[in-house]
């Protein structure tokens, strides 16, 4: 689960920077999904490890992360879909892009924590 941490991190890394560099380098709030997916990025590298303990660690720290990123961009999203004001298209493709990839990461990871809970083995 530590390496699709990993790709997890590369996409989200690659939203933020599309995102960035689709609102003309104005918009630096574009780069969040950036930051998330560094954050991701170091805590999936950190789990790459033969210590259990070390990997569990991680694994959680990561899975938090995902979560706290997903509810960030379906908070943010929301607001949108209830306001009558104009809204910028851009923006909320990249927040829906960025909470549609940590919902399903944080699925992935559910599904495997309970998978090892199920077997036992790591």
């Amino acid at each position: 689960m530590a390496k699709v941490t990993v790709v997890f991190a590369v996409l989200l890394i690659a939203l933020g920077l599309i995102g960035f560099l689709g609102t003309g380098k104005i918009h630096y709030t574009a780069l969040i999904p950036t930051w998330f997916g560094l954050a991701l990025g170091i805590s999936g590298a950190l789990a790459i490890s033969r210590n259990e303990s070390r990997r569990k660690l991680f694994m959680h720290i990561s899975v938090t992360i995902g979560l706290v990123g997903f509810l960030g961009a379906i908070g943010a999203v929301l607001p949108n879909y209830f306001s009558h004001k104009p809204v910028d298209l851009v923006a909320t493709a990249a927040k829906l892009a960025m909470a549609w990839l940590l919902f399903i990461y944080v699925g992935l990871c559910v599904r495997s924590f309970i998978s090892v809970r199920r077997t036992g083995k790591a």
